[in-house]
């Protein structure tokens, strides 16, 4: 491992953040923390992911879109953001591509995505080093 990625390893393990298992096609609820005059709340913002960049980095992002009030509505979110308070799958989706772009021209059943039956988590990273 090169000396960049040590360095946000460590700084990843420093936060001491939970990342679920997550892809593009999967519904999240993201509570994200806002702050309005002194006042802090948690809000959820939940949607499908349609897209995730940057890997496991310190500076990746995913994007999740949803449907309110009849208009389409995305939202890109950090990763290891400390406003976002916690990252919930409600649904695994069964896609076949890595971005799903293609969801911002559909509506209605068009747009639907079938859900896995038999998701299977992955092997935990200590388990794989062993």
């Amino acid at each position: 491992m090169n000396l960049i990625a040590e360095l946000e390893a460590e700084q990843i393990a420093a936060l001491g953040k939970t990342i679920p298992d997550f892809k593009a096609g999967d519904t999240v609820r993201v509570g994200y923390k806002v702050t309005e005059g002194t006042r802090t709340r948690v809000q959820n913002y939940e949607g499908v992911v349609i897209s995730r960049k940057g890997g496991e980095t310190l500076g990746a992002s995913f994007t999740v879109r949803k449907i309110s009030f009849g208009e389409g509505v995305e939202r890109v979110f950090p990763l290891y953001s400390t406003n976002i308070d916690k990252i919930e799958v409600i649904r695994r989706g069964r896609v076949r591509r890595a971005k799903l772009y293609y969801l911002r021209d559909r509506r209605g059943k068009s747009a639907r995505i079938a859900e896995v039956s038999n998701y299977k988590p992955k092997a935990a990273k200590a388990d794989a080093n062993a």
